[in-house]
């Protein structure tokens, strides 16, 4: 890579770069303090270590073995709608947790729609709690990732290599072999990897669907730790066992994700060489209405479910809303504050240890974290009434990798073409960015703030362990509402919650488009 044209200043990158490592640091040496006691884990302890193994593994597969023939599907269809459901695949990863945890129980807890159809057939209930409602869970939440990543490799093929094959008369399986296998081999290690990670980090499915001691996961176990034992020893053991894990898995999960491109084509045209009709027709109809169901029923039945409550919410749900609000907008200002020095010293520079700083998110569980700073709290200050800050903290460290993976290419785009004529005009420092970069990564900037704002308003995580009855979020006291069977009220606070995250990242991604500099 050449030299860039202008250099930004590193002071804030690495400044950036060190205050998140400095946080993340403090919280594991914390950690690792308390665990010197010598606390031992025990058979409970490795049965969480192993279930969270097998449901992580169990996820991905199951996830990216179902979204092959989906994704298969769609790259060589057309149909009216589909780039509304294409979009709507991204829809899950903003979706808070908690309200997908609903909309499930709704569709196939015990009585739930499919319940009551078997029921109406004669056929037993199927439970939801354990390593199916996980699954189930995981699934919902991967199977759409996985696919737009399998779907980006399939739609990389040029379209004239599909023609030649049609003109050479290859068979479907030769196609496949030839043309989609290599691309396979390229993207499903990644995508696995990446599901994985995910996975092991779940704490909201585990919490709502795990089902006692034979489904609890290490995330699970640390909050069980903290909350009915308050054993920080033990909590800082398990938390120190998920690092590694997580961290492992995270440098493997970076290392495989590809970057899908197959150079030499000229554009994506609609593919109709490899498109058979008949059955096959028939067979990705099916695949591709089944997925779009699996996806929208259950936030179908959230929709419904919550109209008839939203408008009889108890007073502590919309103070919890309020409370949500807050840690949403200073999660997105301590992510930018980070991410935008970061960023601007990455795409600059050859240097990759800023970069590693911004990814230890991805190795980081928030629970770990949070166990690290309650141990670092507790003993000054009440961790309950600093829960609210340690949220948008850990919420902004946690989004931190995916804003810089948006941020980065955008601030590489604007120096390779505005970066000379700045460099001669003598801008740089806050000239620079407020009046080159700024503008040029505006789009990337409302993006990233949206993923920001929707994924801490639908957070469940670090809150759990520091909140008390004044201090709750949202989603946490959604969760107490279906822990105390009010199900009607839990549905509306859902629909609220829906609104509140979509709505946050609309507004920061239409922020980010209006003013965009066009080229």
């Amino acid at each position: 890579m050449a030299a860039s044209p202008v250099q930004i200043s590193r002071l804030g990158g690495i400044g950036a770069a060190t205050l998140v490592v400095a946080l993340i640091a403090a919280a594991l040496g914390a950690v690792a303090w308390r665990a010197e006691g010598g606390y031992s884990l025990g058979p409970a302890d490795w049965a969480a270590v192993r279930f969270t193994l097998w449901q992580a593994f169990l996820s991905a597969l199951i996830s990216v073995a179902l979204a092959v023939p989906v994704a298969r599907a769609l790259a060589r269809r057309r149909f009216v709608g589909r780039g509304v459901l294409i979009a709507l695949l991204g829809a899950p990863f903003i979706l808070p947790v908690i309200v997908a945890v609903l909309g499930i129980l709704a569709v196939f807890g015990r009585g739930g729609w499919v319940n009551q159809l078997l029921g109406h057939w004669g056929f037993e209930p199927l439970s939801i709690y354990g390593l199916g409602g996980v699954l189930l869970a995981h699934v919902f939440f991967n199977l759409p990732l996985a696919t737009r990543l399998i779907l980006q490799g399939w739609q990389g093929i040029p379209a004239e290599r599909f023609r030649l094959a049609a003109q050479l008369g290859l068979t479907p399986r030769i196609v496949f072999r030839v043309l989609e296998w290599p691309v396979l081999l390229r993207v499903v290690p990644g995508a696995l990897a990446l599901i994985f990670v995910i996975c092991l980090a779940s704490f909201a499915v585990a919490l709502t669907l795990g089902g006692g001691p034979r489904a609890t996961t290490i995330e699970l176990a640390i909050y069980q730790a903290f909350l009915f034992d308050f054993d920080l020893g033990r909590a800082a053991m398990l938390s120190l066992m998920q690092l590694g894990m997580a961290g492992a898995a995270a440098v493997l999960a970076l290392w495989l994700v590809p970057q899908v491109s197959l150079t030499g084509g000229m554009g994506r045209m609609v593919r109709r060489w490899d498109a058979p009709t008949g059955v096959l027709r028939w067979v990705d109809a099916a695949l591709i209405a089944l997925a779009a169901a699996f996806l929208l029923v259950p936030l179908l039945s959230v929709v419904l479910s919550g109209l008839p409550g939203i408008t009889a919410l108890p007073a502590n749900v919309f103070r919890a809303a309020w409370s949500s609000i807050w840690v949403s907008c200073v999660s997105v200002c301590v992510l930018l504050a980070l991410a935008l020095p970061m960023a601007g010293w990455i795409g600059t520079s050859r240097r990759g240890g800023v970069e590693a700083a911004g990814l230890l998110g991805f190795a980081a569980s928030p629970l770990m974290i949070g166990t690290g700073w309650f141990i670092l709290i507790y003993p000054y200050v009440a961790p309950s009434s600093l829960a609210l800050p340690v949220t948008a903290l850990v919420n902004a460290l946690m989004a931190l990798p995916f804003a810089l993976r948006i941020l980065v290419p955008g601030v590489r785009d604007v120096v390779a073409a505005q970066g000379r004529l700045s460099a001669a005009l003598g801008l740089r420092g806050w000239r620079l960015w407020l009046w080159v970069i700024l503008p040029g990564v505006r789009p990337q900037v409302g993006f990233a703030a949206g993923l920001a704002a929707a994924l801490s308003m639908g957070d469940l995580g670090v809150i759990a362990l520091f909140a008390d009855q004044d201090h709750a979020t949202l989603p946490l006291q959604m969760y107490r509402l279906m822990g105390a069977y009010q199900m009607q009220a839990a549905a509306g606070a859902a629909l609220l919650l829906i609104l509140l995250a979509f709505g946050a990242f609309w507004i920061c991604d239409a922020w980010g488009r209006r003013g965009a500099v066009s080229e």
